[in-house]
């Protein structure tokens, strides 16, 4: 089995002024989304039950992990274990994450 996706059209499907997610895949073994914080957004996300990477498309902020702090910006990879407690912060320009779990879970 095999999928393809086209980022322009996933990003459509988060774009606007709010905090946005979008899970675009989902299998046995990991699960991937889109997720896009405009300027000024709070992260309410919670700590995963599987470890994450994020591949920042767009966009630049803050990521805190565990109180240690890392400026991100396009084309930085971020991982992020299971159950660790993370949030992105000062969005200084709007955010768009691919976020890809695994294994499959979903985001909480």
């Amino acid at each position: 089995m095999w999928k393809v996706f086209n980022l322009n059209e996933l990003k459509g499907k988060v774009a606007g002024n709010q905090p946005a997610i979008f899970e675009f895949l989902r299998s046995s073994q990991m699960s991937c989304a889109l997720y896009r914080l405009p300027v000024g957004a709070r992260d309410m996300q919670a700590p995963h039950l599987e470890d994450e990477l994020y591949m920042v498309l767009e966009g630049r902020a803050r990521l805190r992990v565990d109180g240690q702090e890392q400026e991100v910006g396009p084309g930085m990879v971020l991982f992020v274990g299971a159950t660790t407690e993370h949030s992105f912060f000062d969005i200084t320009e709007d955010l768009t994450l691919m976020a890809m779990f695994g294994p499959s879970g979903g985001m909480r």
